[in-house]
């Protein structure tokens, strides 16, 4: 369908790095924006359901957005997974976030995995006047990463990820054409899972993780462009898995995040980035350190720039599962704040979930609020006990 121009705008300030959380920045609201957010978008229905969490839950299907370095623990041998994100519903109806994931596990100590990430604008009309014909432009974006995951110890593996980024968001006019700006990134990502321990009532496996996703360089838009930092994001997470008998599993997770981007700052106080400071012209690997103590506020800035998530599921026969999960994110630094739900259902070589959110940031609105999520899943081949 075709769009109010709001939206033209939007994603036109988004190309050129001039989003108002940036430029027209309050001293006490110092967001940090990134280009291509599409990237953090929860993919798949299962973590979402749990509070986006996916750093260190059971290795699934679609571990390749959360932490590809679980590939080294699947329990059968390839797996395919395809998954919709319907996305803005309050405002259109043809945005959305479309995946295709598959891993295999190569033998018993490695894998690899790919997957390939389409973030769909929709249809706009671009007009310079009101009397223009106008042109009808469908911004997209879209990354596509390999990974491969290697099993270090019995119970500890690490994996690294290669991406390519294409962003075409620049809208094109009668009388210009607009390139996509291109890009790449890298992962580095660890997983560690415990061997079934058996305590008095119950048994029970523990797991952790971390990964540091989008290390790369800054993406542009255009020759005159400054460049913008790609979401370079720190997860890190544990969880744990009470097995009350055969058939019955409940797990719990909780997750940290962190983007390692410069905090922008405003020192004089007129709500403007500083043009010199080094938001602009820092490189992203001295951007990833200096995140960890540049906030203008000090160390309770910094950990307003942490957010964290829990989550839970109960499995039944490994066929059925319901899931409950929170976000929360600082007032002054996003205000995501949501309860999701979610439920899975697998039988034979298919499984299929669902997750729903509901916001609970009075101030702000979710562009998942109101939407289902849906990803299938298909796994077959060999099985191993790791």
């Amino acid at each position: 369908m075709k769009k109010i121009t709001l939206i033209a705008i939007a994603i036109f300030l988004i190309a050129n790095n001039k989003i108002f959380a940036q430029d027209e920045l309050e001293p006490k609201d110092r967001v940090i924006t990134t280009a291509v957010p599409f990237l953090l978008v929860p993919g798949d229905a299962r973590a979402s359901g749990m509070g986006d969490i996916g750093v260190a839950t059971p290795t699934d299907t679609y571990s390749q957005q959360w932490n590809p370095a679980k590939y080294a623990f699947a329990k059968q041998q390839q797996g395919v997974g395809l998954s919709y994100v319907p996305y803005l519903r309050k405002l259109a109806s043809d945005i959305n976030v479309g995946q295709i994931n598959y891993y295999n596990r190569i033998n018993e100590r490695s894998a690899f995995a790919g997957r390939l990430t389409y973030f769909n604008l929709g249809e706009i009309e671009s007009r310079q006047n009101p009397i223009d014909e106008g042109l009808n432009l469908k911004p997209n974006q879209l990354a596509v990463d390999l990974s491969y995951a290697l099993r270090l110890s019995d119970h500890f593996s690490m994996a690294v990820t290669g991406r390519y980024i294409r962003s075409d968001l620049k809208l094109q006019t009668a009388f210009e054409d607009a390139s996509a700006a291109n890009s790449f990134s890298a992962d580095i990502s660890g997983f560690f899972e415990s061997n079934e321990i058996v305590y008095d009532n119950f048994n029970g496996v523990w797991r952790g993780g971390f990964n540091i996703s989008n290390i790369g360089p800054k993406i542009k838009y255009g020759d005159d462009d400054e460049g913008s930092f790609l979401p370079t994001n720190l997860s890190i997470g544990g969880g744990f898995d009470f097995i009350l008998d055969a058939d019955n599993t409940i797990g719990s997770y909780v997750e940290f995040n962190k983007l390692m981007v410069p905090t922008p700052k405003d020192s004089n106080g007129d709500g403007v980035i500083d043009r010199e400071d080094d938001f602009y012209t820092t490189s992203p690997i001295s951007g990833m350190f200096k995140s960890f103590g540049d906030a203008p506020g000090g160390f309770s800035e910094e950990l307003k720039e942490i957010t964290w998530a829990l989550g839970a599921e109960y499995r039944y026969q490994e066929t059925f599962a319901l899931r409950a999960g929170y976000f929360h994110e600082s007032e002054d630094k996003g205000y995501r704040q949501y309860f999701t739900l979610g439920a899975g259902f697998k039988y034979s070589l298919a499984e299929i979930n669902v997750s729903y959110l509901f916001n609970t940031a009075s101030a702000t609105t979710n562009p998942l609020e109101g939407s289902l999520r849906f990803s299938l899943a298909f796994n077959f081949g060999e099985l191993y006990n790791n």
